[in-house]
């Protein structure tokens, strides 16, 4: 048996889990699992080693042999600055310092993209079946606190090769003139030339969403709703003791806040148009698999057809993504799910 450690790290909460994997069938056996927030330490190493310390059984704390940290950032020379979340990684560092023989870091998204192969039936929602082929791309897209953007390309039967990106970081491109507006609007309030697609599809988008709406007053401002965002509104550089998204996305499934109905319905169809665009560069017939909370969360608003709808919106090209299989994933423990997958190729 090889103890493994596997991470998800992200700008809001980190996940840990606590692997066995049998070398004679390949299994892996969760010993134990944790989730913690990431803003209340200052950096990974702490974490790691209090996770550890709880996972000890009999009195003797467990050694992992090889660690797989997901990370929401780009990869260098195995060291990571985390996008939402002001810590720096290097694994020979964290190998060092936790006595852990191989410690590996990949992008989040590609821990989804190792995710994916270990996901069952019940933990995917299918919107389109699409004409599947097993040979074909998969590409990965996930809205949460960032945008990720990855894909998978098969090597043989039973091994991919899994591709991180930065796609989130390209430019928004607006569809009509409420969107344009939008553009011009979060130019203008952030003092920016460069409006990348995260800052629309994301957890911060639906916020700039909210406020463009409001602000151009699409629909009334409801108390309730108008208070929480004031309430973050004020608290910008400091910690946020509200969710100004979660309460806009709950309001709209709910159908009691016109305003938040239209700022999800306009954060869904950007959504949409995005995973469409990922499509159109890969042509994912192995499938286009929808990743974060968001999504997940929103189940109900993304079943609607709006996200579909503007997936499909490609012109004269429109009929090849009708043949892309789209489906949301359920399980938000994906990425820990492929971070331990990775580790056995290590």
């Amino acid at each position: 048996m090889t103890l493994l450690l596997a991470g998800d790290i992200g700008g809001t909460k980190t996940f840990l889990r606590l692997v066995e994997a049998s070398e004679k069938t390949g299994g892996l056996h969760t010993l134990n699992q944790a989730a913690y927030s990431s803003q209340e330490f200052p950096d990974l190493i702490p974490m790691i080693r209090q996770f550890l310390a709880a996972s000890a059984q009999t009195g003797e704390q467990p050694q992992p042999e090889k660690a797989c940290l997901a990370i929401a950032g780009p990869i260098v020379k195995d060291t990571a600055k985390l996008t939402n979340l002001p810590w720096l990684l290097d694994a020979r560092h964290l190998e060092q310092e936790l006595s852990i023989p191989h410690v590996r870091l990949i992008n989040d998204f590609a821990a989804v993209g190792y995710g994916i192969l270990g996901l069952s039936e019940q933990d995917i929602f299918t919107l389109q079946p699409g004409q599947p082929d097993p040979n074909a791309p998969i590409a990965v897209i996930g809205a949460g606190t960032g945008l990720g953007e990855g894909f998978l390309i098969r090597l043989s039967e039973d091994r991919y090769q899994v591709f991180s990106s930065e796609g989130g970081h390209a430019d928004f491109a607006p569809r009509n003139e409420l969107e344009f507006e939008l553009l011009k609007y979060l130019r203008d309030r952030n003092s920016l030339s460069h409006i990348s697609v995260e800052r629309v599809v994301s957890g911060q988008g639906v916020i700039a969403i909210y406020q463009f709406l409001r602000d151009k007053q699409i629909a009334p401002e409801s108390p309730e709703i108008g208070q929480i965002v004031r309430t973050w509104e004020q608290q910008l550089g400091q910690e946020k003791t509200v969710d100004p998204a979660a309460a806009i996305s709950i309001a709209a499934i709910a159908k009691r806040d016109r305003l938040s109905e239209r700022t999800m319905q306009l954060f869904i169809e950007a959504y949409g148009a995005e995973a469409g665009n990922l499509a159109i560069k890969l042509l994912p017939y192995g499938g286009l698999y929808i990743a974060g909370g968001i999504a997940a969360k929103n189940l109900d608003l993304m079943k609607q057809g709006e996200f579909l709808q503007a997936f499909l919106d490609k012109g004269r090209v429109s009929p090849l993504l009708e043949k892309v299989p789209v489906h949301i994933i359920l399980n938000q423990q994906v990425g820990l799910i492929g971070s331990a997958i990775s580790l056995t190729s290590l």
